[in-house]
């Protein structure tokens, strides 16, 4: 067959839906620039409030190199910070799929044309069209899958999802570059159609293109709103129904609130966090150690604070009211009386990512920072972490370590 052969994806004739057009495809790629704009900026904010220079134990993307650059101490102030912009991050990434799709399925004839390359240039242009397309697909079909907890990747989401925004992001500013000029002029003069892109013998139009686009910004509204209100919390949390953790709270009473990881999944009984198996092992200056009981704990001085807990999935809870001994105490029972150093907090949990996290010293600094016993006015349970737990403002919830067993501080 020929490659005109109306029969083939490479002939024009192939495609035949009377709604691609320059004007359409212009106004989803506008779109696109924008909100694409602010999910890469939101995850590399995210990957930044792991603290990923701090420690090897915080960082799961090796040989970051200069993709490192803008890399920051996490502060601990707004204590809110991570549950804004994690949760925009994924909110968002869910949001503009049905634009993403759309966009896809608007200039999908180009991807087909032939010959693949007419020239040096247009070779170059094709392979980013390559990337631009492959990482957008691998970008937002991973950042799904991490929501939903399908862990399914060929090695761990971290690097995986790092080095493909970066990869994305580089083919998209170069299209942007490209395109961004000519979709402008599209949207103002309202041009509707384009040799490359309309149909040269369309069907019978069965929608208009504006309402095509009524139907994309009415699946991404769907979205949005069965989605958000994992981020949002409150009553609004029974209305993010595509969200693992968007369900009704779990249970009711003090510790009647959202969680990640539970004590049977981690392998906690009481066993190992019954009184006189547990015991907290607190190392410092010039190896200087304690061994704390939960009742001598309980006898230090306590402090209570009211924070969230907020996840890299972009779920989050309201604020909760913990209680608990400040870290920067506990640095200072083994040699830090000044300014506290940063600490490296471990877990009873044997295996899995994240049974250890190192903290900053600004963090460790804050009189918010808590090793905390109580929320809410009870103890612990096991699910949130008894017989103790860290909590931190501003941190991602799985640095906010639970069933802590040791924690040493120092410069890590």
């Amino acid at each position: 067959m020929r490659h005109d052969d109306p029969r083939l994806p490479t002939s024009p004739g192939f495609w035949r839906s009377p709604l691609r057009g320059t004007w359409f495809t212009s106004v989803l790629g506008l779109v696109l620039l924008a909100g694409i704009t602010v999910l890469f900026v939101t995850g590399l904010v995210s990957y930044a409030a792991y603290n990923p220079n701090l420690a090897p134990v915080n960082d799961q993307t090796p040989d970051k190199g200069i993709l490192g650059f803008y890399l920051f101490s996490w502060p601990t102030n707004p204590y809110w910070l991570y549950r804004l912009t994690q949760g925009l991050h994924v909110t968002l990434g869910v949001t503009l799929i049905p634009v993403l799709l759309a966009k896809l399925w608007s200039v999908v004839p180009k991807l087909f044309t032939l010959p693949p390359a007419r020239s040096l240039a247009h070779a170059l242009e094709r392979i980013s069209l390559l990337l631009l397309v492959g990482g957008g697909l691998f970008e937002f079909t991973t950042g799904v899958l991490n929501v939903q907890l399908d862990y399914v990747f060929p090695g761990s989401f971290y690097p995986l999802h790092f080095y493909g925004a970066w990869v994305f992001f580089a083919a998209f500013v170069a299209h942007a570059a490209l395109k961004t000029p000519t979709a402008l002029r599209a949207v103002r003069q309202r041009r509707r159609d384009e040799a490359e892109l309309a149909a040269p013998r369309p069907d019978t139009a069965t929608v208009s293109r504006r309402g095509a686009l009524w139907f994309v910004g009415g699946a991404s509204l769907l979205l949005l709103v069965t989605t958000a209100g994992q981020s949002i919390g409150g009553a609004l949390r029974r209305t993010a129904l595509l969200a693992p953790h968007g369900g009704a709270d779990p249970g009711s009473g003090p510790d009647g609130f959202q969680i990640n990881k539970t004590a049977a999944y981690a392998g906690i009984d009481a066993r190992v966090t019954g009184g006189e198996a547990w015991r907290l092992v607190v190392t410092g200056r010039d190896g200087r150690t304690v061994r704390l009981s939960r009742t001598e704990l309980l006898r230090l001085p306590l402090h209570s604070a009211a924070l969230p807990i907020a996840c890299v999935e972009g779920w989050s809870t309201s604020d909760q009211w913990w209680r608990g001994v400040r870290l920067r105490d506990l640095a200072a029972l083994v040699g830090y009386d000044g300014d506290p150093p940063d600490v490296l907090v471990e877990s009873l949990q044997l295996h899995g990512a994240f049974r250890r996290a190192a903290l900053r010293a600004n963090q460790v600094a804050d009189p918010r920072s808590l090793l905390a016993l109580q929320v809410n006015g009870e103890d612990l349970s096991p699910d949130h972490g008894y017989p103790a737990r860290v909590i931190v403002p501003a941190a991602p919830g799985v640095l906010n370590t639970k069933w802590v067993a040791r924690m040493t501080f120092g410069d890590l």
